[in-house]
C-alpha cells in the first residue's frame, strides 16, 4: 500500500539524462518505488499522463529570509514549482544580526510587522516554522563585516579577522552550506580580496559553498571575475558567480572572455559554477547607481552626502560618467511613502517629463525622502548573451527574488516578474518556443545540479530513496504570466507540487499543507 501513487508520468529525473515514462509509488516522505505500479493499491493516485514529472526546482539563488517569516506559503516561489530555496545571497542574510548590521533587520522586520527578536543564525531559524517549502542558508559576509567594522571601508585588524572567522564558524555550526558576498554593495565593496580569502579558508573547513555577487557585472566585469577565481585558486573553495551577466551595452562584447576565464579556471581543477536569472533586465537597490565611497559609515552618511551640494555635484559626474543619460532604462520598482507611489511602475525618463529636475537631483532627492530604501528595475542585458550563458554547462537556475503573493503585504510594489515566472519561463521560452535547452537539460539546471552544487543531500533528483520533492506539469501549457509591467500573476501549466511527499499545490492552487522544512548542514 502506497500513500501516493503518481501514475505515468513523463519523468525527467534531475540527472540531464533522457526521460521515461513510468509510475512512482511514494510512502511518507520518500519516493520508494518508481516502476509499473498498475497493480499496486494506494491511497491517493495523481494521473500524470502526457506531464512532465520533475524534481521540485531548487531555486539556487533566493532573497525570501525576511518573506518566508511575513507568507509561510511562499505562495509565488510553490505555485511555480519551488520546494527548495537557498536564502541568504548576495552577503545579506537574515542573521547573523549584531552591531551595525541589526539596524537593517530590524527595519526590515518593523517594515513587513515581525517581531525581531534573533542574534545568531541558530536562533533565527528556530523562528521558521510550519513551512511550505524547504529553507536552505547561506550566511551574509556583508552581515558578518557589518558586525565587527560596521560600514567602515578600512582593512580589520587581526583581531577582527579572527573575529568575522569565529561568526562564520558558528554559522556553519548552526546550520549554514556557505558563505555568500554582495561585493557591490556595503560593506562588501569595501572587502579586498585577502580578506575573503582568509574568510573562504574557513568555508573549505566546511565543505561550503562561496556564492559571491562579483564586484562588478559591467565595466570591471573582467577583473570581478578574475578576483573570484583568484580565490578558487589559493583557497580550493567551491566558488560559485551568482547571477552571470553582462550589465551595460558596453560590457556585451565581454563575455567571450569570461567564458574563457571561467573555463581555463576549471581546466587547471579550480571548482567554479554560476547561476542566472532568464531576464533582460535586473533588480536591485537604486542606489547602487552611486560610488562605494558614498555608503561609507551607513545608511545616515550616505544621506548626508547625498543632502550636500559640493557632494551632489561631484556624484553627478561620476553618475553621468558610468551610467550616461538613458534613464528610460531605469523603472522605479517599489517606494515606502505614500506621495511617491505614483512612481511604481514608471520609468525614470517618465518620471522627468512630469517633473522639473536633473535627472541626478532627482535620484538624489528621492533617495533622501525614502531613506535610501528605493528599488529599481534596471533594463540592461543582452537577449544572445542570456541564451550563451543559459547553454552553459556550469550554468544553474536560480530567480534572484524573495517570494512573493498577490495580496497583503507581499503585494506591494512593481517587483520583478521573476518571483512568479523564472522557472516557467526557462521550460516555455527557452526549452518549448526557442529549443536553447532540452527538456532534461533545463530540469538538470533547476534541480540536480543546484542540490549537488549546495551540498543538498537526498534532493534534487527522481531516485528511489529520495525525498519526494516533485513537480508534475504540462509541458505544452506551462508558461508564466508575471510581466514588468503587472508582476502579480501566478504560472500556467503547474498541475502538482509535492513537498516532502505532501500534495502543497493542486491544479496551481495552494492546499494550505505547510510540510517544508529548514535543512541545516547536520541534517540534510
Amino acid at each position: 500500500m502506497y500513500d501516493l501513487i503518481i501514475k505515468d508520468g513523463i519523468i525527467v529525473d534531475g540527472t540531464g539524462k533522457p526521460k521515461y515514462v513510468s509510475d512512482i509509488g511514494i510512502n511518507e516522505e520518500r519516493i520508494t518505488n518508481i516502476s509499473d505500479l498498475s497493480d499496486g493499491a494506494s491511497k491517493k493516485v495523481i494521473d500524470a499522463r502526457d506531464c512532465v514529472v520533475s524534481p521540485g526546482f531548487i531555486d539556487i539563488h533566493s532573497h525570501s529570509d525576511f518573506t518566508i517569516l511575513v507568507n509561510p506559503t511562499s505562495d509565488s516561489k510553490v505555485k511555480q514549482g519551488v520546494t527548495t530555496e537557498v536564502i541568504g545571497n548576495c552577503g545579506f542574510s537574515a542573521a547573523p544580526s549584531l552591531g551595525k548590521i541589526k539596524e537593517k533587520a530590524g527595519n526590515i522586520c518593523k517594515g513587513y510587522g515581525l517581531e525581531f527578536n534573533w542574534s545568531s543564525l541558530g536562533e533565527y531559524l528556530n523562528q521558521i516554522r510550519d513551512i511550505s517549502v524547504n529553507v536552505v542558508p547561506l550566511v551574509g559576509q556583508g552581515n558578518i563585516r557589518a558586525a565587527v567594522l560596521g560600514y567602515e571601508d578600512r582593512k580589520p585588524t587581526y583581531k577582527e579577522q579572527d573575529r568575522m572567522k569565529y561568526l562564520l564558524k558558528e554559522a556553519f555550526e548552526q546550520g549554514s552550506f556557505g558563505l555568500s558576498a554582495g561585493l557591490i554593495y556595503p560593506p562588501g565593496c569595501f572587502t579586498k580580496g585577502e580578506e575573503l580569502i582568509e574568510l573562504c579558508k574557513v568555508v573549505v573547513e566546511f565543505e561550503g559553498v562561496f556564492a559571491s555577487h562579483i564586484r562588478s557585472e559591467g565595466t570591471h566585469l573582467i577583473e570581478a571575475i578574475e578576483e573570484v577565481i583568484d580565490i578558487g585558486k589559493e583557497t580550493g573553495v567551491k566558488v560559485h558567480i551568482s547571477h552571470l551577466k553582462t550589465q551595460g551595452k558596453e560590457s556585451w562584447k565581454r563575455l567571450d572572455t569570461v567564458f574563457k576565464k571561467i573555463e581555463d579556471g576549471l581546466r587547471d581543477g579550480i571548482r567554479i559554477t554560476c547561476d542566472r536569472y532568464p531576464y533582460l533586465a535586473g533588480s536591485t537597490d537604486l542606489d547602487i547607481i552611486l560610488p562605494s565611497w558614498v555608503y561609507e559609515g551607513g545608511t545616515a552618511e550616505e544621506l548626508k552626502r547625498l543632502r550636500d551640494p559640493e557632494c551632489r555635484e561631484r556624484l553627478k559626474g561620476k553618475i553621468l560618467e558610468s551610467h550616461g543619460d538613458s534613464w528610460e532604462d531605469v523603472m522605479i520598482s517599489s517606494v515606502s511613502r505614500r506621495r511617491n507611489k505614483w512612481m511604481e511602475g514608471k520609468r525614470i525618463s517618465q518620471i522627468l517629463k512630469e517633473i522639473n529636475l536633473h535627472p541626478c537631483d532627482f535620484i538624489f532627492d528621492l533617495l533622501i525622502d525614502e531613506k535610501a530604501q528605493v528599488q529599481a528595475i534596471f533594463f540592461s542585458m543582452s537577449e544572445d548573451n542570456l541564451k550563451r550563458i543559459l547553454k552553459k554547462p556550469y550554468t544553474s537556475i536560480g530567480s534572484d527574488s524573495s517570494s512573493r503573493k498577490t495580496s497583503g503585504i507581499l503585494a506591494k510594489g512593481k517587483p520583478h516578474p521573476r518571483a512568479f515566472g523564472t522557472f516557467p519561463h526557462v521550460l516555455s521560452k527557452y526549452v518549448r518556443e526557442e529549443k536553447i535547452l532540452t527538456m532534461e537539460e533545463a530540469i538538470h539546471k533547476m534541480t540536480g545540479a543546484n542540490s549537488l552544487l549546495i551540498g543538498i543531500k537526498e534532493r534534487g533528483f527522481i531516485k528511489e530513496g529520495m525525498y519526494a520533492d516533485i513537480v508534475v506539469f504540462n509541458p505544452r501549457l506551462i508558461k508564466d504570466q508575471a510581466t514588468y509591467e503587472d508582476p502579480f500573476k501566478y504560472p500556467k501549466g503547474i498541475e502538482y507540487v509535492l513537498v516532502n511527499g505532501k500534495i502543497t499545490v493542486k491544479r496551481g492552487r495552494h492546499t494550505g499543507v505547510l510540510a517544508g522544512k529548514v535543512l541545516k548542514r547536520d541534517n540534510i
